[in-house]
């Protein structure tokens, strides 16, 4: 092992969430820190530090990039990981559409969504489709490869784009557009340290009548019934209301304004995993605005926010 990848290792705690050992599915996410319960805010320099080490997996290449980072998915993966509509949806947009991934690494779902096989898996709306919709790829890192560029170049100009170096948030409107589908696979819904602000942005993205789907591990389903499933155990990611109760990631959902959310469990899973769909109904949005009271780095990061009084916008 090398010597960066040992310090990765260290970063992440040793409590994971390692597919093999709790028999997840191939595409589930792995190590990361707990929550505490009933935490405190962190002064800022440990905020600053905790995200310092956060961008650290991000930059990590190689040899050095954890094994339970996942940059190369599948887009079959996505059609098995996200709520069962998704490769329908993908499957209907049109030559007019355009279609946004979050988190896309080295965007291999887009490069697959261009290929035979796809059309072969669905046949239906096959001429609909024609030559596709317009993809866009959204990275924190560079990590297109030479068949990313190779598949590019033989797409007519334009078709897809790959944007790297920023985060959603750092990104105008204007500059990225309208899309009718957005997806999120371990991408900025699970990592993000804002959690309020990314769906504002992410609505703000979509057409009305589009949708995200997206999806969380380890978090406390929206059919559980109080803490039975994880007991003591902190979740991944936690929303407290005001008295510091619970509040159900799905329930959080369900209060944006413009918004109707659909979520549901993968069967599969000993660790709780929600799947998301979130779709936009109309152009005034507005989504509950959260505190962030906890952030550990890890693949993904232990999240925990506080539901305010007002409103993000």
């Amino acid at each position: 092992m090398t010597t960066g990848r040992m310090r990765v290792r260290i970063m992440m705690f040793a409590a994971g969430i390692l597919a093999a050992a709790v028999c997840l599915p191939a595409f589930a996410q792995g190590t990361s820190a707990k929550p505490p319960r009933g935490v405190a805010k962190k002064p800022p320099a440990a905020v600053t530090q905790a995200r310092q080490e956060q961008a650290k997996i991000y930059e990590t290449r190689g040899e050095d990039v954890p094994a339970t980072y996942v940059t190369d998915r599948a887009l079959l993966s996505y059609g098995s990981t996200l709520l069962p509509d998704f490769t329908r949806a993908l499957a209907e947009l049109g030559p007019a559409d355009r279609w946004l991934d979050i988190g896309a690494g080295q965007g291999r779902a887009i490069l697959e969504y261009y290929g035979e096989r796809f059309d072969a898996m669905n046949p239906a709306g096959r001429e609909q489709r024609g030559s596709k919709a317009q993809s866009v790829a959204l990275s924190i890192e560079d990590r297109r490869t030479a068949e990313w560029h190779r598949i590019a170049a033989g797409l007519e100009p334009g078709k897809i784009s790959y944007l790297h170096g920023r985060r959603l948030r750092e990104y105008t409107p204007a500059e990225l557009g309208r899309f009718r589908l957005a997806s999120d696979v371990y991408g900025g819904f699970s990592y993000t340290s804002d959690l309020s602000l990314f769906m504002t942005r992410i609505l703000d993205l979509l057409e009305t009548g589009g949708s995200f789907y997206t999806l969380l591990i380890n978090v406390q389903p929206e059919t559980a019934s109080g803490r039975s499933a994880q007991s003591a155990a902190a979740f991944q990611t936690e929303i407290l209301a005001a008295d510091g109760t619970p509040v159900k990631i799905c329930a959080w959902l369900r209060q944006i304004g413009c918004a109707e959310v659909t979520c549901d469990t993968d069967p599969r899973s000993e660790t709780p995993i929600e799947r998301y769909r979130v779709r936009k109904t109309c152009d005034k949005v507005s989504v509950p605005a959260l505190k962030q009271l906890h952030f550990a780095p890890g693949t993904p990061p232990a999240r925990q926010f506080r539901l305010a009084d007002r409103t993000a916008h």
